[in-house]
């Protein structure tokens, strides 16, 4: 593992030379790559430096625990067990660094929503959902951008799709995909009854032109008039806008705004991000091994979460986790859901690293 970190030292401190070359600067593009890979490289290595660092102190204190003073030995002893351990801690935070990186990580994400049996119960819980990530969302400091909502009559969504940008947003919400299942009594429900409803959530990373490239003779444009709630000042004109990607029969249709301009931009860029999931799961696919992880798989039919509202129970079934604190997590506090994810995912990712 050392050996492949000091490669990576030393590739780090190259890229240092290079920036620094003024020539660097009339090269826009070739400066930009190299920044990206200097970054990429600067927390392992920063962490790299200290642990040698830390080992420099270990090794003197060693000394120090064969003095005469039996004070200096007792103090040299003390100090050695907190390197020691501080050690052992940046020896596991490497190997995770170590681990490959997706490259979806740094992307912000299309959410989807989409309400699944139970009716308008289900709707209700796909709008309580989409208020959990839109409040996880302001506690990141991430901007929020409904896209395309179908409302339901009793106010839920029957599908929304949203846009949230912020800092590592995909590698947060990624392992958030799936069928999510509530417990509770319905508001309308007289006799008390507990109800079972669901929705899917699907985290798709924001698609770049350089991403997915939308070739003009592969898509199919349908235009017709808006319809459903709020559409009655733009359903005199055809400025809804269905696409569809012929080659993979991905269809997406937006109709929110009034302009058929913007609708037609807006479902390009759900398009590719869809396109860019859908390319990412097939590499997947194709790279998996016996031991792969269920967490993250993304597979819509994968019933991954309950909300249990009669007991405020949370369950992620996916890594048996549960949690008495159901209200805080529809208020937004998922964060330690996230970590036990990203842990479980790493924990795999390490065991099919050392079979490989």
């Amino acid at each position: 593992m050392f050996a492949k970190i000091e490669n990576l030292e030393k590739r780090f401190e190259d890229l240092e030379q290079q920036l620094s070359s003024p020539e660097m600067l009339s090269d826009q593009d070739r400066y930009r790559k190299l920044t990206k890979a200097h970054a990429d490289l600067k927390e392992i290595v920063d962490v790299y430096r200290n642990y040698k660092d830390i080992s420099g102190q270990l090794q003197d204190n060693r000394l120090l625990m064969e003095d005469s003073d039996p004070e200096i030995r007792a103090m040299a002893q003390e100090e050695s067990k907190t390197l020691q351990a501080q050690l052992e801690d940046m020896e596991k935070e490497l190997t995770l660094l170590l681990l490959p990186k997706d490259p979806m990580d740094e992307k912000n994400i299309i959410l989807e929503i989409r309400a699944g049996t139970g009716g308008e119960e289900a709707a209700l819980f796909a709008a309580d959902l989409f208020r959990m990530y839109s409040r996880y969302a302001e506690t990141k400091r991430w901007k929020v951008e409904i896209m395309s909502a179908s409302d339901s009559d009793s106010g839920g969504y029957k599908e929304i799709i949203a846009l949230i940008a912020g800092h590592r947003a995909y590698s947060q919400l990624k392992y958030e995909a799936g069928t999510h299942r509530v417990q509770r009594v319905p508001a309308t429900e007289s006799q008390g009854r507990i109800h079972t409803s669901a929705a899917t959530v699907a985290i798709m990373p924001e698609a770049e032109e350089a991403d997915i490239v939308l070739k003009p003779e592969e898509l199919r444009f349908d235009v017709y008039r808006s319809s459903g709630p709020g559409g009655q000042s733009v359903n005199t004109t055809d400025s809804a806008v269905r696409v569809t990607h012929i080659p993979t029969g991905i269809t997406v249709a937006m109709q929110d705004e009034k302009s058929q301009h913007k609708n037609k931009a807006k479902a390009l860029k759900v398009l590719q991000s869809r396109l860019l999931q859908a390319e990412a799961a097939r590499l997947q696919a194709e790279q998996a091994d016996a031991r792969r992880a269920q967490v993250g798989s993304g597979d819509r039919s994968e019933r991954i979460r309950t909300y249990n509202f009669p007991q405020g129970r949370l369950t992620d079934h996916r890594i048996n986790l549960t949690l008495y604190k159901l209200d805080a997590v529809m208020e937004g506090d998922i964060q330690e859901i996230v970590d036990a994810l990203t842990t479980a995912a790493q924990t795999e990712a390490l065991k099919a690293q050392a079979d490989a």
